[in-house]
């Protein structure tokens, strides 16, 4: 079972990991996630991000280190990361990594009530699924092509083969159902448990 973290945003262990290289203001740390394309895992604003300093900050896991005065810009107050902030980061790593966690994606919500769709709708729908998975795929793929040529370290783009992973194992999975539910045995079964004159019944949408 996870561990009850004293700050369990995700972008919480992002901000512990950045300042694990060494300390830094919230503005940096925005502008490295960036940079790094972690923001594509971490969803974050200006905002959450300094919330999260603010909350780390008062856990102990981080320390004011400075504050940074600059006539071309506000003060910037920079964090380090404290001893209590350093073990927190490899604990919640450590459970990550080898603890799976069951999540609760919106579409395993809608395979669950799938059957309250008539086949051939649910069809048709599961087919532009898969186009926009597709779409997705090639995009991720394109972007490691071109992070690769540009020389960044396969380590720092795992998250990313993790992304295009998934997308393929959930194609093959969609094109299965799509058959599946296609097939003439589903349809009747389908008609048979929820009465020709559904109001979901193709004749009647």
């Amino acid at each position: 079972m996870a561990k009850r973290r004293a700050v369990g945003n995700p972008l919480a262990l992002a901000v512990l990991s950045g300042l694990l290289l060494e300390p830094m203001h919230p503005y940096e740390m925005g502008r490295r996630l960036k940079e790094t394309g972690k923001d594509r895992n971490i969803k974050y604003n200006r905002g959450s991000l300094y919330m999260v300093v603010e909350q780390l900050r008062k856990a102990g896991f981080i320390a004011e280190q400075e504050t940074v005065r600059d006539t071309a810009r506000p003060e910037r107050t920079v964090y380090a990361l404290t001893d209590t902030g350093r073990a927190e980061l490899y604990d919640w790593m450590r459970e990550l990594v080898a603890v799976p966690e069951h999540e609760y994606p919106k579409f395993g919500v809608a395979l669950s009530l799938l059957g309250v769709l008539e086949p051939g709708e649910a069809v048709e729908l599961l087919g532009q699924r898969l186009v926009a998975l597709e779409h997705e795929a090639a995009g991720i793929t394109a972007d490691i092509a071109g992070a690769k040529a540009q020389g960044v370290l396969w380590v720092f783009l795992i998250e990313e083969d993790y992304r295009l992973a998934l997308l393929d194992a959930e194609r093959r999975f969609v094109t299965t159902l799509i058959a599946a539910i296609g097939a003439p045995e589903y349809v009747r079964a389908w008609q048979d448990a929820m009465g020709e004159g559904t109001p979901w019944s193709a004749d009647e949408r």
